[in-house]
């Protein structure tokens, strides 16, 4: 039975001031934002009010949560936030749009990210891997954080947009950082409408790069067939439309990739066990030959440390969405207008479904416990019709790269320990550095 069925119901649970002081001194005590949530679902439960100036919202959590927010009652809620950075940001792109406009725009995006390309994809992944990391020295330390940025923006600049980045990284490196920083929570959320000084001009390099792409390919002959950014040409959309769908697929592409991949190395680095036994998964699975499309289906512990890090690591961890009607989730109504915020963090982490939640385990994800979860309680790249639309690239990218460095390099963990911090994706702070040895017999790149 749907968990709609009538708006009257109790009204959700506002946190008292035991339950106030408890996340107070939650997020003081270096757990941020994240430990304040966790401590008010601790003693709230899965339905709870967050009362804060400017951002006042519901805050659901659980595998019920998301199947009611996710499938069940999805056309009851918008995506649309028009007072959000994310809104101003991305405009009218996909991920930001509702309706019939969302499902068209969808529709012309999808073919580009279809599992035929994938082979092509792989290819990609490995040469920019191995560009990225052929710079290194043997026994330097690198921020994971940052290299991971630089493979996975060259990875998907060239797979979807038919460009090669490297030569614009120095120059743009800056506005990307500034872009994500635009849309990551700060002091907006109890202002919304606070100037923000300091971000146009990166921006607006942004949108330029952008609209130059889109310029040189319009003034090509024939050009590519099946890219995104030939795909939304042959569409008949405009300059600005097309841009908007870049920009969305640029930040929002990029950015949870490198998150997992930096998480999911920095967490090899730090579990020796789990290091060895995925090093041995990639021996096993190609020797000393490079990853390939079939192969990578054999990577059967890499696959499991990569779910693991995403349970821990969510990079999209929290999702929002406006009640577009009077709605009623469990016994709770929820009035039209009302912000409400489904944490995939603290479903990820209860106890509840996860034994040990915050322990990094990836035999939790070994095939004969797949039954002792209910559906819906994994669900780091969301759930039904509007699920993320890169999900099987970046599973597919995130084994091909880390299977290229783990057959190239030994990592260890060193300086301080990395913390998950929210930006638009839950980054590691303050970097993932490890030392980076190049292993015995393997040549640069």
């Amino acid at each position: 039975m749907s968990s709609v069925t009538r708006t009257a119901g109790r009204p959700v649970p506002r946190p008292d001031f035991v339950a106030a002081a408890r996340a107070g001194r939650a997020f003081l005590g270096r757990g941020g934002v994240l430990g304040a949530l966790d401590a008010l679902h601790q003693a709230l439960g899965d339905v709870f009010q967050l009362p804060v100036p400017g951002f006042a919202s519901v805050v659901l959590g659980g595998p019920e949560a998301n199947r009611f927010l996710l499938t069940e009652s999805r056309e009851r809620f918008l995506w649309r936030a028009e007072g959000d950075p994310v809104t101003r940001l991305l405009r009218d792109g996909v991920l930001v749009t509702d309706g019939a406009f969302h499902d068209d725009v969808r529709q012309v995006m999808t073919p580009a990210l279809h599992r035929s390309l994938f082979g092509r994809f792989v290819e990609v992944m490995l040469r920019q891997s191995d560009q990225v990391t052929g710079q290194w020295r043997d026994g330097e330390r690198v921020d994971l954080l940052d290299e991971m940025r630089r493979v996975s923006l060259c990875i998907l600049t060239e797979t979807l947009f038919g460009d090669d980045f490297s030569g614009r990284m120095d120059t743009l490196w800056s506005s990307i950082l500034c872009t994500i920083r635009y849309i990551s929570p700060g002091p907006w959320v109890i202002w919304p409408g606070m100037p923000r000084p300091g971000y146009r001009r990166a921006l607006g390099r942004m949108d330029t790069y952008l609209y130059e792409l889109i310029a040189r390919r319009r003034a090509e002959a024939g050009g590519r067939s099946s890219d995104l950014l030939s795909m939304l040409l042959a569409s008949g959309m405009d300059d600005e439309l097309i841009k908007d769908q870049l920009l969305t697929m640029f930040i929002a592409g990029h950015d949870t990739s490198t998150a997992l991949l930096a998480w999911a190395l920095y967490l090899l680095a730090t579990h020796d066990e789990a290091m060895e036994r995925a090093r041995a998964d990639v021996e096993t699975a190609f020797g000393a030959e490079a990853p390939t499309l079939g192969g990578i289906r054999r990577l059967n512990y890499l696959d499991r440390v990569i779910k693991e890090t995403l349970r821990l690591y969510p990079p999209i961890h929290l999702g929002s969405r406006i009640a577009a009607t009077d709605v009623r989730f469990q016994e709770y109504r929820i009035p039209a207008g009302t912000r409400v915020v489904y944490s995939i963090y603290l479903t990820h982490r209860d106890a509840r479904y996860w034994a040990a939640p915050d322990v990094f385990d990836p035999d939790r994800f070994a095939p004969e416990k797949a039954g002792q979860r209910p559906a819906y309680a994994f669900v780091p790249f969301g759930a039904g019709p509007r699920n993320c639309l890169g999900a099987a690239f970046a599973q597919v990218e995130a084994k091909v790269v880390l299977a290229r460095l783990l057959q190239r390099f030994t990592f260890r963990a060193v300086g301080r320990s990395a913390r998950p911090r929210m930006r638009a994706t839950l980054e590691p702070s303050p970097g993932a550095v490890v030392e980076a040895r190049r292993l015995e017999g393997v040549a640069g790149s």
